[in-house]
């Protein structure tokens, strides 16, 4: 495997996708990184966003939910809650979904049960990062005008997210 990594993606059930590629990147917790052959062993928190991997001049992406990704010798073991690509995202159903959750979230609260509030966003997140997928993102101040609103204090993405586990993809 020299000069390539191993890319696996695992969620509950089962495993979803590995591939050898030239590359990677993820988007951790603090920001998106990448990987190249030969990087350093690595742990890191993943949110609800795009992984993204090249394989010669060819690059794809994949819509993953929160999680975590190790990196050691050359093989990338992501685990997380959901999964999908692009050929599995329905734009109308991915539509209808954040429309319901953002209709839901507006009738909340500050006083809103929090788990309510952190289901409701990390619903928006992943129909946004399905669409963002699929090439019709949704504008990116629709999130934060609410999460702002209805969060108090610094919320990690992690805990927002692993709220409500959820495999889109099928093998």
């Amino acid at each position: 495997m020299a000069g390539k990594i191993q890319l696996k993606i695992t969620t509950p059930s089962g495993t979803k996708f590995t591939q050898e590629v030239d590359e990677f990147t993820a988007p951790s917790v603090n920001g998106e990184f990448g990987v190249l052959p030969a990087h350093r062993p690595l742990l890191a928190g993943l949110k609800t966003g795009i992984v993204s991997y090249r394989v010669g001049n060819e690059e794809t992406k994949l819509g993953v939910g929160p999680g975590f990704v190790k990196v050691e010798d050359d093989v990338a073991d992501i685990i997380t809650d959901r999964f999908t690509t692009r050929s599995q995202v329905d734009p109308v159903v991915c539509r209808k979904d954040l429309k319901e959750a953002q209709d839901a979230l507006d009738r909340l609260t500050p006083e809103s049960d929090q788990q309510e509030i952190r289901r409701l966003i990390a619903a928006i997140r992943w129909a946004a990062i399905r669409l963002e997928l699929y090439g019709d993102p949704p504008p990116p101040t629709l999130i934060l005008a609410h999460e702002m609103r209805l969060l108090s204090g610094g919320a990690n993405y992690v805990e927002v997210e692993q709220d409500e586990p959820k495999d889109e993809g099928a093998d």
